[in-house]
């Protein structure tokens, strides 16, 4: 199944709006180019919604918020559920700040997601309404464990049906979520953490997916997460003792150029609740 999948996005090579992290933002576009797919970073507000007019879909990440950006978020999402593109959303570090908190909240109330990516500490302030966060990392209370995983899993899975949207929840063990069913994957390598910006990478390869498989967000969402751990691992694979966390985050950029769909239906970890 994510053979096709990921066929469907080498096949289509979907334009990508994205308003996103100034920390990661080349990062973002080099993974959607990796994945096969072709990226457009746009955040003013006097050209987004052509941009995303002209885009098949739109990835919003929040990571390095500002006023000016927040009113250039609202008109693209809202332009692209006129125009019926997939939208995903990173709401990094919610939680963090008030404006982190209330900016998500906001863009949660007036546009329709069709992926939610981030840590679970995000997500909790997502569908509590407040919370706290380390910064834009997950608070250790909050990790998905082996042993709390069967409460995650309901936990994301009330969030989805309330929202509407494919939640997908990114840690040492990744939930991907409908509210009906449940994807729990591990893929993945400790490293990644020692990499800023592969969250959101994720959330622009996300969006590659979903929007080239707009029946199967669900499917493509849980592709894009077995995807990018998967690219983790073969990264870590090709290091050697002189390489360090730089190298890592080529290698993870290089990894997805060089998966194949096949590689990929192989490599996927999963298992379905």
């Amino acid at each position: 199944m994510f053979k096709t999948l990921f066929e469907n996005v080498r096949a289509q090579c979907p334009l990508i709006h994205n308003i996103t992290n100034y920390v990661t933002v080349n990062d973002c576009a080099n993974i959607v180019l990796a994945c096969g797919a072709s990226p457009i970073m746009a955040d003013d507000k006097d050209e987004v919604a052509e941009i995303t007019a002209i885009c098949a879909g739109l990835n919003i990440n929040i990571g390095t918020l500002n006023s000016r950006t927040i009113a250039s978020m609202r008109i693209a999402g809202k332009r692209a559920n006129e125009l019926g593109h997939p939208v995903v959303f990173d709401p990094v570090g919610a939680g963090a700040s008030a404006l982190r908190t209330d900016t998500a909240l906001q863009l949660l109330r007036e546009i329709r997601f069709a992926v939610i990516r981030g840590n679970i500490s995000e997500i909790k302030v997502l569908a509590r309404g407040s919370g706290t966060a380390k910064g834009v990392d997950a608070n250790a209370a909050d990790r998905v464990t082996e042993d709390n995983l069967d409460a995650a899993v309901a936990f994301i899975k009330a969030f989805s049906r309330e929202t509407g949207a494919v939640i997908a929840v990114t840690g040492a063990i990744d939930i991907v979520t409908d509210g009906s069913t449940a994807y729990c994957i591990r893929n993945g390598h400790p490293m990644m953490s020692a990499v800023t910006g592969t969250g959101c990478q994720l959330s622009a390869l996300t969006a590659a997916f979903v929007t080239a498989n707009p029946a199967q967000p669900l499917e493509a969402a849980a592709a894009a997460v077995c995807a990018m751990g998967f690219a983790g691992e073969l990264a870590h694979a090709r290091l050697s003792e002189a390489d360090g966390s730089a190298t890592y985050r080529n290698n993870i950029i290089d990894a997805i150029y060089n998966m194949t769909p096949e590689m990929l239906e192989k490599g996927a970890k999963y298992e379905v609740r």
